[in-house]
């Protein structure tokens, strides 16, 4: 704590000068005596009061030290020892265990059971309760002025604003937007600030910020001037070879083509880089206007998990509570959470979580706390006290740390009890069985725990919705990973809530900023670039990471320089998380088109001179839009009517497949009548929609909903059913789902494919980086963890390639900007680098061993190319590094870990592709944990080791490199001072090579040197049958010529 912290209690402090020396000034309580019988006072040196709970706080978790004076708090007698304190450490501060653990007003947990259903493909369902969503519009967010107009009408007079006004309404009057003498004084005086905010409020809710001129023209010039050197270093190396080593040389040549080949992809999409920046304030004058309703759109928030054991409950947890906390209207947030693991863990972990979230949402909105997940806001080493003004502060902040370590206790309980299954499997409060016992065959499952009646935090104000998704598995079907469980969500929500905008988010990617979805907002609901947006990607930013971020787990070079390129050209790709996605581009739609001018014809000429000479034909006549709007809502109206049914099979189990549906289809057809045949064959189309989005009306019905939302007089009590229908493992069989809908299947890496789907039908994304990060998530710190995830998105890269939808070839015809396919070929090309970049690094050490090298000896002339490339690239790099304000070592280690990557993940992507392509061979590479249980520091799983044969290749480099070395100085030692010139440019590179693996080397070697047995076997194997062979072939001594001459023993 700061000592200006104190300020706002200054007038206090007069006001009760007779007795303030018993007031703590921090949490306004009564300073009690302490044991020794006196008054307890905290700091010995000035004597400012501050109660013994507030001292020992700040002595554990606080600064330390005294907020008047800064002296650092001595220990008391009595108090809880800490990190050094020069006394032994004592057991006196025993805490009661129930005050910790005790949660007030908690519901009952049985009451969680009442809105779960579920149901499978053969029509069993049931449901405890049918889901009512609550119809009221209530919003937690009010309208919010301008900050440039809010600020200064406070701090200036009625006449300085009377005079702002007046030279607004001059500005205006000049040009021609308001007409001058129309109305009264009075009407005048009531609306002219009403007029100044509308005005601010029509203004663009976001701007392009272009890259300085001075900043990126020298960029581009470099770009071209590296070009052109290429293009002449090139011409060089082939008509220049090595004739001593024409194989070294040729494979040389082969690879620096490839790698100049692969920077043109890399390179030329990073052309026209821009910077873009939101008004939040305009969008809240615009959408959130007092005394009228808020026209915000709402949103759906997808999270998905599969194996909570893996996925850690509490991080999901805060994943959840950062979304429910958010800041936006609670009635247009839903959370829907997809369990494709069907454990009851989670199911219980997400009951624990509503019930906390009762008492967090409040807390975070009442104090504008960020971030608002508990478990990262707690542990911020920030002052805490910052910008807070309000007195009960303090207090709250540590009852609603204590209520959230006592929900991080009953979360683990969860955890411990789920090491272990029964053998009659797991059972519900109820007494019931868990449907979900078989994760591979078990129906569907969904969950209503907020957004019902009754649902409330412990102010009385409504809470967002969460829902608990299950999709149905039965063997034979086929499951698609995420990709498929995404797509059932897609399906829930558009049944249950239906909002035209969707958040992705992964389960430990939780909400850093709480107004992230506003940030979204500023692109999307924009009245003219809004409707052809398909998703704002926002930057993914890491917790945990060690400070030199070793292994680029940061990955800012794509974040930071790629992204903000491609947002110049069509938009950044998806990313698989934290992306905002517009639902009408997921269903398959094509962006508006833009109506053009018609081009002017002359009626003088004929028909067919007209249509030759450029003048288009005239098109017949358009129907009536009345007519065309009457008929849509005739067709929602037909799809309303649902059919009658007995009562009683409602509450019962019902033995139907769930494949026949809750409305008929054959009721659009009611509403046909009285229109002509081209109004009624274009309302017949919409049958033909059960083919591409399956058989569901209820969903069909959400698709033509252009704003979201449910029809009118839906009737809500089938909703849950058509949503377990929806989610029935059959459901997409025979349906464009995972092939022009939705997330497409095809590969592990979904995203890209997702991404690349939408791009080519013309739609356009946008990259937001608001200053405060929007999502933070958590990334693999150590070695093996971090290959075996590069290798997963290589070899979805892999895929991608060896199928229809390969960039080099997919929809040429299409609306995608070559600049964006040339950075979605680099995106499926990059992992067969690994070949090439394998063999220019195995090079360096074939040249130190057999003497010879890949360039024959140069003049001074030819020299200049090699230095000019060499200047060019590190022009480029640092140009790049001044428009994008990337750190040096940012880039740095990416070039690194390019090559361990390179050499390890991507090569054996490469090879399990080619097996699982040409042969069907789907090889898994485990990753088994060799431990490091002592290892116990913050970061300590950067020193964990886990065994991979992914670590093969790269030390065998490593090692191959260093003998290399070795017998090179050797050989130039024996062979006297003419040797050493040549041997500077093999130990060039070598040493590029081993510069490059150095993380590797350094997380190979581990915190105290230690390396499995098994790595160090295989790497000097097979570096000494590579050595073995060099002498075999070419050893230092000179080979003899000509008879072998033998002495005869003989003295002649």
């Amino acid at each position: 704590m700061e000592p200006n912290t104190m300020a706002s209690f200054g007038d206090e402090q007069h006001r009760h000068s007779s007795f303030s020396a018993k007031i703590c000034r921090i949490c306004r309580d009564e300073v009690k005596d302490g044991d020794n019988g006196q008054t307890f006072v905290a700091c010995h040196v000035c004597a400012f009061p501050v109660c013994k709970p507030c001292y020992e706080y700040e002595r554990s978790n606080g600064n330390k030290c005294c907020p008047q004076c800064n002296t650092p708090y001595k220990h008391h007698k009595g108090s809880p020892t800490i990190a050094g304190d020069d006394e032994e450490e004592e057991n006196n501060g025993h805490v009661d265990s129930d005050d910790e653990l005790n949660i007030k007003n908690r519901k009952d947990t049985s009451s969680i059971y009442q809105n779960f259903a579920y149901g499978s493909e053969n029509g069993d369902y049931n449901s405890k309760q049918q889901w009512r969503p609550s119809g009221r519009a209530f919003s937690s967010t009010g309208s919010v002025l301008g900050r440039e107009f809010e600020g200064e009408r406070d701090g200036a007079t009625d006449a300085e604003w009377k005079v702002r006004v007046d030279k607004w309404k001059a500005r205006q009057e000049k040009r021609g937007l308001l007409v001058k003498g129309e109305q009264t004084k009075d009407q005048d005086s009531q609306s002219d600030e009403e007029e100044f905010l509308d005005a601010d409020a029509r203004q663009p809710l976001w701007r392009k910020v272009p890259i300085s001129s001075s900043k990126i023209s020298p960029y581009r010039i470099v770009i071209v001037l590296r070009l052109i050197i290429l293009v002449s270093f090139f011409r060089f190396r082939i008509l220049t070879p090595a004739k001593d080593a024409y194989p070294l040389w040729l494979i040389s040549v082969i690879c620096e083509i490839w790698f100049a080949l692969s920077w043109i992809l890399d390179q030329f999409p990073k052309w026209f880089p821009i910077n873009r920046e939101t008004y939040l304030d305009r969008l809240s004058m615009r959408f959130e206007r007092d005394g009228e309703k808020n026209k915000l759109a709402p949103v759906d928030v997808f999270v998905s998990t599969v194996d909570p054991l893996k996925e850690p409950p509490i991080i999901t947890a805060n994943t959840i509570l950062s979304i429910l906390a958010v800041d936006y209207p609670v009635s247009k947030v839903s959370c829907y959470v997809s369990d494709d693991g069907a454990s009851m863990l989670l199911f219980d972990t997400l009951s624990e979580t509503s019930e906390f979230a009762r008492r967090w949402v409040p807390f975070c909105k009442k104090y504008n706390v960020e971030p608002r997940a508990p478990e990262f806001y707690f542990s911020e080493k920030i002052d805490y006290l910052k910008d807070k003004v309000q007195t009960t502060f303090v207090k709250d902040r540590r009852a609603m740390k204590r209520e959230y370590e006592g929900f991080k206790v009953r979360i683990n309980s969860l955890v411990a009890k789920a090491q272990k299954k029964p053998e009659e499997g797991w059972m519900m409060q109820d007494g019931t069985p868990w449907p979900g016992n078989n994760t591979r065959d078990h129906p569907g499952m969904i969950q209503v725990y907020l957004g019902k009646e009754g649902a409330y935090d412990i102010d009385g104000n409504e809470l967002p919705r969460l829902v608990y998704v299950s999709r149905e598995k039965r063997p034979g079907y086929a499951r698609h990973k995420k990709a498929g469980a995404m797509n059932a969500m897609v399906r829930v929500s558009a049944v249950l809530t239906n909002a035209p905008f969707m958040l992705n988010l992964d389960c430990d990617h939780y909400i850093n900023n709480s107004k992230a979805i506003r940030e979204s907002m500023c692109f999307l609901m924009d009245p003219q670039l809004g409707k052809k947006l398909c998703y704002v990607q926002f930057p993914q930013r890491f917790d945990g990471i060690d400070r030199s971020d070793r292994y680029a787990n940061r990955n800012i070079v794509f974040f930071d320089i790629n992204m903000r390129g491609l947002d110049g050209i069509q938009g950044p790709v998806y990313v698989g998380t934290g992306c905002v996605f517009n639902r009408p581009a997921l269903y398959g739609y094509e962006p508006p088109v833009s109506e053009k001018r018609k081009k002017m014809t002359c009626d003088c000429w004929p028909s067919w001179l007209s249509c030759c000479c450029g003048g288009g034909r005239r098109g017949k006549p358009k129907s009536d839009s009345k007519k065309k709007k009457s008929g849509i809502k005739s067709l929602l109206s037909g799809l309303r009517r649902k059919k009658k049914k007995d009562s009683a099979t409602t509450m019962s189990y019902s033995r139907k497949r769930s494949t026949e549906a809750i409305f008929d289809l054959e009721d659009i057809e009611e509403g046909l009548e009285g229109y002509d045949e081209h109004d009624k064959s274009s309302l017949m189309s919409q049958k033909n929609f059960e083919k591409r989005f399956g058989m569901s009306p209820v969903f069909i019905a959400s698709t033509l909903m252009e704003k979201g939302g449910l029809p009118e007089a839906t009737n809500t009590s089938s909703l849950i059913k058509e949503a377990i229908h929806v989610i029935s493992c059959g459901y997409e069989e025979k349906t464009e789902w995972g092939k022009e809908i939705g997330w497409i299947y095809g590969s592990v890496t979904e995203d890209i494919l997702t991404g690349f789907k939408m791009h080519c039908r013309g739609w356009k994304s946008i990259y937001c980086m608001p200053k405060r990060p929007a999502f933070k998530g958590s990334a693999p710190i150590n070695l093996s963890d971090r290959l075996h995830q590069v290798l997963r998105w290589a070899l979805g890269s892999v895929e991608i390639f060896f199928s229809r939808h390969c960039p080099l070839w997919y929809a040429w015809g299409g609306k995608l900007k070559i600049l964006e396919r040339l950075a979605y070929i680099n995106t499926i090309v990059y992992p067969f680098t690994s070949i090439p970049l394998l063999a220019y690094c195995t090079i360096p050490a074939v040249c130190l061993l057999t003497g010879k090298f890949i360039i024959p000896t140069i003049n001074n002339f030819a020299s200049i190319w090699f230095l000019a490339l060499f200047l060019s690239i590190i022009a480029t790099a640092i140009l790049e590094l001044r428009w994008s304000e990337v750190s040096i070592t940012d880039l740095w280690r990416n070039e690194q870990f390019w090559v361990i990557g390179g050499v390890s993940a991507h090569l054996f992507a490469v090879f399990q592709g080619l097996l699982k392509v040409l042969f069907g061979v789907d090889t898994n590479f485990t990753v088994t944990s060799k431990g490091a249980s002592d290892e116990a520091d913050e970061f300590g799983d950067l020193y964990l080791f886990k065994w991979t044969t992914l670590l093969i290749p790269p030390t065998t480099l490593i090692i191959l490199n260093m003998v290399g070395v070795v017998a090179g100085v050797s050989d130039a030692i024996n062979n006297g001072y003419g040797s050493w010139g040549p041997l500077f440019g093999k130990l060039f590179f070598a040493f590029w090579v081993i510069v490059h693996l150095y993380p590797f080397l350094k997380g190979l070697m581990g915190r105290q040197n230690r390396t499995p047995t098994i790595v160090v076997l295989w790497s000097i194997l097979l570096a000494s049958i590579f050595s073995l062979v060099w002498v075999r072939i070419d050893p230092f001594l000179a080979k003899q010529t000509g008879p072998l001459l033998k002495q005869c023993g003989v003295d002649c």
